[in-house]
Formats: C-alpha cells, structure tokens, sequence
C-alpha cells in the first residue's frame, strides 16, 4: 500500500499522528503580558487545528525569559502560570492534531536592543557585516550556566507535559544556543564541552537524557537539528548524520532536519557558503540520505507549498512534511488538498539586494499574516515588503521598551 501525505504515522513511542503534514514553528512575537500565550496566540492555533493538520509544532518557547529571540515572546519556567498554556494546548487539539512545545535558549542571538542575557559556548560575536551590531556581544558559559541550561530545559519540558502538551521538540538548529555548542565555527572551548565532535555534541545528548527521564512514556521527545549550517567551516551533513544516528539511540521520537542560521538563512533559501538550495523542499536530500541511514523518523521542512512536493518527501522515505510559511498564507492547506492537490498558497518574495534585510522583510510579511489570524482575519498576501517591514519595526521597538521597562532591575 503506497504511504500517503495523509497516512497516519505511529511514533517510536507508541503514540499516532493523524497524518504526515506538520505545522513546523514560526516565531509570532504575539505574547500576552508576562510571555504567557493570549487570547491572540490561541485564535491563531485554533485556525491551524481547524486547517487539517496532523502535528502542530509551537513557535519557539523560551526556557529563560532573561534571553529572548525577540520581544512578545513566550517563556515557561519554574514559576510561570500555567492555566494559560493548558488553555493554548486544548485550543490547538479540538480537531484531532498532536501539538508539541518547541523550547529553545537563543545563545548569542539576542538582539542589542533588548538588554538580555547574551550567552553562547564562546565569546564569538554574530558576523552580519553592517548589521552586526543588532547583536549583543556573547559571553562564554560557564560550567554553572551550562548545568542551570539544562535544569531550564527539564523544567520546561516537564511543565508542558503538565499543561497537557502532546510532545517536546528541543531546538538544535538555525544557530541558536544548541546549535551553537554544535558547531566548531561557534564552540571554540578546550573542556568537556567543546573540541572534538563528541564534546560539542555532548549538550545535545546530555539535554535529551535529562529531559527524556523526567517525561512519561507517552510523551513524544523530538528534535530540530540542522542538515548543515551552509557557512564554510561550520556544522555539516557528516555531523548531522552522526548526531542523528545518536538520537535515535537516546529514544528521539522524531528528528526535523532545516538548516542555516541569522547568518546564513538558508530556511529562507539563502545561505552563505554559496550553495544554491532548490525553490522547494530545500532539505530534501539531506533527509532523503540521512532517514535511509537511521531508524528514527525523519521530518523535512523548508519551502514546501505544493501536493506533489509534499508527497515526493513521503515516497523519497521521509516520514513527515514540515511546512511553515505556507501555512502563514493558507492556513486550511491540509484541508485544501483533500478538495484539490493543486492548491498552493500565493507566497510574495522580497528580492532585495540586501539579504540582511530581505530575510527580515520576509519574517515581517509573515508575522504579519499569523498577527491577522490572531484577530480572526485572513491572510492577506499582497501587502508591500518595506510598510511591513516597517510596521514590525515598529511594533517590536514597542515591545522591546515593555520589556526592558519589565527588567530593568
């Protein structure tokens, strides 16, 4: 029997997914006060579980609200309430989909002008040329900050399970703080932590062990790893293969593969070694190789918008199909293609020279629809690249004095 987009999928855990197609994360910056998920956050959720989707995957939660990716971001620690995210995890599961908390620490990714914690394996700055002063200065971790990561992790893991949460994805990829261990353009320590491939791969492990022990059997671990950080040097395909392999012995329950980072986009089709990735399905052939040479399930994410694309990622031997902006613009996509498998949302492109900030135009634009389906309106694609971009600006300037005046003690 040929597997469909549309086959259920039965995890290493026991637990089964209503289909193959995922909603993979997005950052919203759309928080209600004291980053707890709102009335906005639950409509826009709501929308995706109405469109057919059989995985919801949240836009990355932080494990410290003292380092965030962005203002109007969500944190679950030791101490937050927890009603509002029970609430967020029911909204999401009214129409049968899985919903998994992403978690994620953003390391050295933390914008200047939020006054965080800027924290990373080494004290080695993001390189983004003239916009690199966006960026806080890092400072190395120490054995206590590392041990207090890993506590955070667990906590917020645990506590999503609490809140009724179906699963857990850890965040390894797109040069976050865990990506950031992993690779040697960004992990120059001479401990335990850091050198040879294994040491730098020993966050990772030692994260999973820990959150893996402290969640129910019923529970689904998962996590994003990048294929490759496409800069010359950094994380490749070799490494991802072998962490993949790794974590399927750890009892991962699914593994999704992107890849790049702030400085190399390549989840928007950018990168910086060169590489040209295809318009669609821009990791297909690292998850192609890597799910023919492991166990673990494999999911797939990166420009995926059409039937034929999706089902190819099936019938290449990848078990899930990620997609992310598609479904900022057509959220009923699923659902879509049970009428027509020639549906495909109308995606706008920003071609600007600067790539900087064409990638930010981009995130703009799209932070745009998913802030419109919070208010219960549609998607609108035709909107200008620069008013968005300066609109979000705007907006996050806004949201970044809350939260400095939030913290400034």
């Amino acid at each position: 029997m040929t597997t469909s987009i549309f086959t259920p999928l039965t995890l290493p855990n026991g637990t089964t997914l209503p289909n193959r197609l995922a909603k993979a994360a997005m950052e919203e910056n759309m928080a209600a006060s004291g980053h707890l998920p709102g009335s906005d956050i639950f409509k826009l959720y709501e929308t995706w579980s109405k469109g057919g989707m059989g995985l919801i995957i949240t836009g990355n939660v932080m494990v410290d609200h003292r380092a965030m990716t962005g203002p109007g971001g969500i944190a679950l620690e030791e101490n937050t309430e927890l009603e509002p995210f029970k609430q967020w995890a029911s909204t999401a599961q009214k129409n049968g989909a899985h919903i998994w908390m992403q978690i994620n620490h953003p390391g050295r990714q933390v914008y200047a002008a939020m006054g965080g914690q800027v924290l990373s394996p080494s004290n080695i700055a993001l390189d983004l040329g003239e916009h690199s002063k966006l960026f806080g200065q890092p400072t190395a971790m120490t054995e206590s900050d590392i041990q207090e990561l890993i506590q955070r992790f667990v906590i917020t893991a645990t506590r999503a399970i609490e809140a009724g949460f179906n699963g857990i994805q850890i965040h390894a990829a797109h040069g976050y703080l865990v990506s950031q261990f992993l690779s040697p353009l960004t992990n120059k320590r001479n401990d335990q932590w850091g050198g040879n491939f294994e040491n730098r791969a020993r966050l990772l492990y030692v994260i999973i062990k820990a959150v893996k022990a402290s969640l129910p059997s019923t529970a689904a671990l998962s996590v994003k790893l990048n294929s490759a950080d496409f800069q010359r040097g950094g994380f490749d395909s070799d490494d991802a293969l072998k962490v993949a392999k790794a974590l399927g012995s750890l009892g991962v329950d699914l593994v999704e593969l992107s890849g790049g980072s702030y400085e190399s986009p390549a989840m928007q089709g950018r990168t910086a070694d060169g590489r040209t990735l295809a318009r669609e399905a821009y990791f297909l052939e690292f998850a192609k190789s890597i799910a023919s040479q492991t166990s673990i399930p494999i999911m797939t994410t990166g420009g995926i918008t059409r039937h034929a694309i999706a089902q190819q990622v099936i019938d290449e031997g990848v078990d899930m199909i990620g997609m992310a902006r598609a479904l900022a613009f057509c959220p009923a996509l699923p659902n879509e293609w049970k009428q027509s498998k020639d549906a495909k949302p109308d995606l706008p492109t920003v071609n600007w020279k600067n790539k900087v900030m064409a990638a930010l135009a981009t995130m703009a634009i799209t932070k745009r629809q998913l802030q419109r389906m919070g208010k219960g309106k549609r998607p609108k694609a035709k909107v200008s690249p620069l008013f968005s971009l300066i609109a979000d600006r705007i907006r996050l300037n806004k949201l970044t004095k809350i939260y400095r005046a939030r913290y400034s003690d």
